[in-house]
């Protein structure tokens, strides 16, 4: 398990912390790279940017993706992210604050393979995290990605 990257896109440092931790605390050692906004969750996904050296070899196997980003929002990455044929299959959970029945819609009809509110409270939250990762890290088949 502990080979399967995770792309957390994660503009608040307090949850990025928070969401780590509750991986940890859930014994989820994977590798987690963090983009704190839409720019960078693309330029690491397309590798451009600060990102055009990286290992192709390191895809995640999953994208968190929080909706409400500086530079472009999460829903346009993940328009961006359908509309390439070597990330469109790549598993993309929605995991947010936001309550807006509007963002959840979008992030359906955009290609979402989950929606997930992050609870206000940290355990209920760690739990949270504990699930997504035994679903999307252990229990779960990747798509095969275009290479």
């Amino acid at each position: 398990m502990e080979d399967k990257i995770i792309l957390l896109v994660e503009d608040n440092p307090d949850d990025v912390a928070l969401t780590i931790r509750a991986f940890r605390k859930n014994d989820i050692s994977n590798k987690i790279i963090v983009a704190k906004d839409g720019v960078e969750a693309l330029d690491y996904l397309f590798k451009t940017g600060m990102y055009a050296s990286r290992d192709i070899k390191e895809i995640p196997v999953i994208v968190l993706l929080d909706l409400k980003l500086p530079k472009i929002d999460g829903l346009e990455v993940l328009r961006k992210i359908r509309q390439n044929e070597f990330t469109r299959l790549l598993p993309v959970v929605i995991l947010t604050s936001s309550t807006e029945e509007q963002d959840k819609i979008s992030g359906y009809n955009l290609g979402a393979n989950s929606y997930v509110r992050k609870p206000v409270d940290y355990n209920q939250f760690a739990e949270a995290i504990k699930y997504l990762g035994l679903y999307w890290l252990v229990w779960n088949e990747p798509p095969p990605l275009a290479k």
